[in-house]
């Protein structure tokens, strides 16, 4: 294959990073709200609680 062949799959085009900035803006939002959010809170205190009771020092 020639060099010209590829040269219209390179990259992406301004639609596809549109679309792409979209699903990581909304992912990312997401995480936000659950990281945030107080039943997220309590879970990972209660983790970190359990964890440090398992520790055969404390």
């Amino acid at each position: 294959m020639t060099r010209r062949a590829h040269a219209g799959e390179q990259g992406m085009t301004t639609s596809e990073y549109a679309v792409g900035t979209v699903g990581a803006c909304t992912v990312g939002g997401a995480i936000y709200t659950i990281a945030t959010s107080d039943w997220f809170n309590d879970f990972i205190q209660n983790v970190f609680e359990k964890g440090i009771e398992l520790l055969p020092f404390m």
